[in-house]
């Protein structure tokens, strides 16, 4: 579960971590009110969506004075901010962060992941923050320095100093030498960080750009957060932050019958069981020509209201020119699985061509219930065949 920026911020807050003054505002009139509250005359006007690039979309705006605000506020409220992150629709910008706004010396970047292959959380730190990180990963990747840490101890002050002069090169500029002290308020902010990660079972916390700033003070500039689904039941408080405005509807239906979606940008709906057979489903419609219109995974013990909620929410698409229905019984009986399906297509009044492959406990006596049915189902005896079918059937229309 993603959240906004805000909200990372008010949790980094409450752990002593040193974000900017700011408030979040659903007007352009309480943006300028905002003004009044925050004082100054520079601040910067922040569009909030799930995505990252909103720099690079015109979502970020540094302003100076109370009409600027404003101007950007309204600007940005009400419409959809297109991001490289956010796909061609883009994502609805609902409400905007107003801070005052300092001038920052120099950006550094800092990120706590998982890293997967350890089984451990890793901290990643650079001297080369700012919007371009992308392009210093793929570029200069030995600019991005790791260290992985015990999930049970948290992140010492040993390993945090370690990887900081590691990145001394990085670190200091021809702007900047950093001072002990300094560096001693960095570790403290890494430290930090990794609390945070770990106490609410995030799958990322990530700064960047993290600013040393021209008073002499560290400062949080922008922030991202990502909690672990499975960890939201041992915090309702944050479960409570999810913005349901900023997730594809079709998923957050899906959420409701424990379905797992993903909205893709092809025109053949994929049902499938099993997320390791739903992506080897969606690869072999590539290899025969076609695109998947979604990643669809109904489990291992979809019952007949699962599948006609399946087939609904593919057909919300309306891209969708066939759907593929792929199931390996194992301990799902195929013959109950096509029960299913024909209840529900019985349902939904099907309009598109349905191609099934079945496999597995009771194959024998599912496919015969197909068979017998009066609807017109298009049967494959192996995946191929089934993804070679589906591409045809969409060719042909």
């Amino acid at each position: 579960m993603n959240l906004h920026e805000y909200q990372a911020k008010e949790i980094f807050r409450r752990y002593g971590l040193p974000v900017p003054p700011g408030k979040v505002v659903r007007s352009a009139d309480e943006a300028a009110e905002a003004c009044h509250a925050l004082g100054g005359e520079k601040f910067v006007v922040k569009a909030q969506i799930h995505a990252g690039g909103r720099g690079k979309a015109g979502g970020v705006k540094l302003v100076d004075g109370k009409e600027a605000v404003r101007a950007g506020a309204r600007e940005l409220i009400g419409r959809s901010l297109r991001t490289h992150q956010t796909g061609p629709s883009g994502q609805p910008v609902n409400v905007v962060l107003i801070e005052s706004r300092s001038e920052i010396v120099k950006e550094y970047y800092t990120a706590i992941v998982l890293d997967r292959s350890q089984e451990k959380p890793c901290l990643l730190f650079s001297g080369m923050g700012g919007v371009d990180i992308e392009e210093v990963a793929q570029k200069r990747p030995e600019a991005i320095h790791k260290r992985t840490f015990s999930a049970s101890t948290g992140l010492s002050r040993e390993v945090a100093r370690s990887i900081l002069e590691e990145s001394t090169t990085e670190m200091c500029s021809s702007h900047t030498s950093l001072s002990a002290s300094d560096k001693e308020k960095l570790t403290d902010i890494l430290v930090g960080l990794a609390k945070v990660f770990l106490e609410t079972d995030a799958s990322l916390v990530e700064v960047n750009p993290l600013g040393y700033m021209r008073a002499g003070n560290w400062q949080i500039v922008d922030a991202k957060v990502r909690l672990d689904d499975n960890g939201l039941e041992r915090h309702p408080e944050l479960a409570a932050l999810r913005d349901p405005g900023q997730e594809d509807p079709r998923e957050v239906e899906a959420k409701k019958f424990d379905l797992s979606y993903v909205g893709l940008e092809g025109n053949i709906g994929c049902m499938v069981n099993g997320a390791g057979l739903a992506m080897a489903t969606m690869d072999l419609i590539k290899l025969a020509g076609g695109e998947p219109a979604n990643f669809l995974d109904v489990g291992g013990g979809a019952s007949k209201e699962k599948v006609t909620a399946a087939f609904k929410i593919i057909l919300t698409d309306p891209k969708v020119r066939a759907i593929l229905v792929n199931i390996f019984g194992g301990i799902m009986r195929c013959d109950v699985i096509a029960e299913g399906i024909l209840a529900a297509v019985k349902e939904i009044q099907l309009k598109v061509p349905l191609v099934v492959r079945l496999e597995g406990t009771k194959v024998n006596e599912g496919k015969e219930i197909l068979k017998k049915s009066a609807i017109d189902i298009i049967s494959a005896a192996s995946l191929e065949e089934a993804a070679e079918k589906a591409v045809s059937c969409v060719r042909s229309r």
